[in-house]
């Protein structure tokens, strides 16, 4: 098999594997499944993947790669704190409302939490992310907070509730300018007079 068919093969399997995590469950699924989802043996699924542990976590780790990568991107060239926290916000919320199948998949896990150290770490560098953002508008003026990192820390929970709110009750989402809007103003810093 040359490097090219390889990869997308292994493309051809992951994308195959997220189907069937998302309609079966992790624990439900196997991988026979999700070969003959890919179509390709088993032994092939081997060869690019130990376990489905392994495919579990290199699923979990390219969504993570991949929406951080997207954001960070388009958080380099944004100077101002307000632009920026619309920025996060929007590609959050849009990302995974475009990806749900990815929601899904986490959301049937819960179990044993496969990959909870990977997903600890991203959720922390993700606070941090908005953590630095409040602290700039703080400093610059623009926003208002005593505990940037707090304040980071429920906007970023308002996002997790709304993406997990996907897996049950999409009634209940909202849409990305409403959410920016509502941070927006609740940041805000107001002159007294």
């Amino acid at each position: 098999m040359n490097k090219r068919s390889g990869e997308e093969s292994k493309r051809n399997i992951i994308a195959a594997a997220i189907q069937v995590f998302a309609d079966y469950g992790y624990d439900n699924a196997s991988m026979r499944m999700i070969a003959q989802a890919a179509g390709v043996s088993v032994g092939t699924l081997y060869l690019h993947f130990k376990n489905k542990d392994d495919l579990y976590l290199t699923i979990t780790k390219e969504w993570i790669d991949d929406l951080n990568e997207l954001t960070n991107r388009a958080l380099d060239r944004i100077d101002d704190p307000r632009t920026a926290i619309t920025v996060f916000i929007t590609i959050s919320i849009d990302y995974t409302r475009e990806h749900r199948e990815m929601i899904l998949l986490q959301g049937r896990k819960f179990g044993r939490c496969l990959g909870l150290e990977q997903k600890q770490q991203f959720f922390r560098k993700r606070r941090q992310l908005l953590t630095d953002i409040v602290q700039r508008g703080v400093t610059e003026g623009v926003f208002r907070s005593d505990d940037p990192a707090e304040t980071a820390r429920i906007i970023f929970n308002v996002l997790r509730g709304f993406i997990f709110s996907m897996l049950i009750d999409e009634e209940a989402l909202f849409r990305a300018e409403a959410c920016v809007d509502l941070v927006l103003n609740g940041l805000r810093r107001r002159n007294n007079g």
